[in-house]
């Protein structure tokens, strides 16, 4: 069999229809992790790289380093491991334990840390949360000419990290549990940390179709925020919002100021989003709308750019082509660890009361995942600010009562 070449980075050779593969593309992505993608169904003749690497096997994902090393279907935990991940606390008990590593979780921690607490990040992706996957901002404040979501995210890190606080990549929390004056975290390694102060900063995540092509895409044309994506389509003669109810209408009447069409994509046979919100739709003229119309796939151009949709409605798909798609058929708050024992709203958001406490002594939640905020990058620092204030109160008061 013909030997592998070394590559100069990653390499990862699959397929599209390879659930396993898709998997790993994404943990790579999502910890920003750069990568040359190598499609078996486009290019046959690389097969027998794989064959050469497993022994005459055909596994999928295999994955190949610049150091000529590779690992062939690997779990995530594994590629954690591989890349060199910090997966393990480096001590028991802390000051303040952060759950959750995005905007606000960062925020906090900087503003912790500079009073000479003893900070630790659990972030079960990677530092920067869903900024840190965006591919652009120009509404956050001190950019005028925007900032790049991953250039970001790494510099709130390394400012946590000056700081001395320390986080924990690719790790999940399983469980908090108040143990008298402080709370236990249990961890998906295995372990268990402490401290009197425990912030939920886990955020929030939109719903995808899950439709093929879709994960590939986010960023490169499909998007969740319209305000802070929506400007980069200046110009543009299509772009498509999936979903009917209030955000996507919403979100649709604020694109039409950037393009000349937006088309509305509803599942449903109606709309469902408020009856003014749907007259001033369907009066719009740059607006139209595809009732009882599911999506099917995401196509993309040979630059690995959104090109057209495939739309199914009644039996019979059409090709659909726009510069852009925009999902918003609904966002889920991170927070299936908790099993339940904070209080939440309707939808599975914390609620705090103003100072960021929740039902729980000694749990605060700030950001995307309580009830009540906006789901904005400006607003989620600002809360991380505004909690980590409330914090140290509240650890300024336990010392006050011993």
């Amino acid at each position: 069999m013909p030997t592998p070449p070394t590559p100069d980075q990653l390499t990862v050779y699959g397929a599209t229809w390879c659930p396993d593969c898709r998997r790993a593309k994404s943990f790579l992505t999502t910890h920003r992790i750069e990568f040359t993608w190598i499609d078996l169904e486009t290019h046959p003749e690389r097969v027998a790289d794989v064959e050469a690497l497993n022994g005459g096997k055909r596994i999928i994902p295999t994955l190949v380093f610049a150091d000529g090393t590779f690992l062939a279907e690997p779990s995530n935990d594994e590629l954690a491991d591989k890349v060199g991940l910090v997966r393990s606390a480096q001590r028991a008990e802390y000051d303040v334990i952060i759950i959750g590593g995005g905007p606000t979780g960062l925020t906090t921690s900087i503003y912790a840390a500079r009073e000479n607490a003893k900070v630790l990040i659990i972030e079960r992706s990677a530092p920067g949360g869903q900024a840190g996957v965006t591919e652009r901002f120009d509404n956050y404040p001190g950019f005028p000419d925007g900032v790049g979501g991953a250039e970001l995210a790494d510099r709130m890190t390394r400012q946590a990290q000056r700081y001395g606080v320390e986080i924990l990549q690719a790790v999940a929390v399983t469980a908090i549990t108040p143990e008298g004056p402080r709370v236990d975290v249990a961890l998906s390694t295995g372990e268990s940390v402490s401290a009197p102060a425990v912030l939920i900063a886990t955020g929030s995540t939109y719903r995808r179709t899950d439709a093929p092509g879709e994960s590939d895409l986010i960023g490169a044309g499909i998007h969740f925020c319209a305000t802070c994506d929506g400007p980069f389509y200046k110009g543009a003669a299509d772009l498509t919002i999936v979903g009917g109810g209030n955000s996507g209408l919403e979100e649709g009447l604020f694109l039409t100021q950037f393009v000349d069409h937006v088309t509305v994509v509803q599942a449903a046979p109606a709309l469902t989003g408020s009856r003014l919100l749907q007259d001033k739709v369907l009066e719009h003229p740059k607006m139209s709308v595809k009732l009882d119309t599911s999506v099917q796939s995401f196509n993309p151009t040979s630059d690995g750019k959104l090109a057209s949709i495939t739309l199914e409605h009644n039996g019979t798909t059409e090709t659909h082509e726009t510069s852009g798609a925009f999902v918003f058929i609904g966002l889920d708050p991170n927070t299936d660890f908790l099993a339940n024992m904070l209080t939440t709203d309707e939808r599975g958001f914390i609620k705090t009361d103003h100072s960021f406490k929740t039902n729980v002594e000694g749990v605060f939640a700030a950001g995307d995942v309580r009830a009540g905020s906006t789901k904005q990058l400006a607003s989620a620092v600002g809360e991380g600010a505004a909690v980590a204030i409330q914090i140290r109160y509240y650890l300024e008061s336990l010392a006050e009562r011993v």
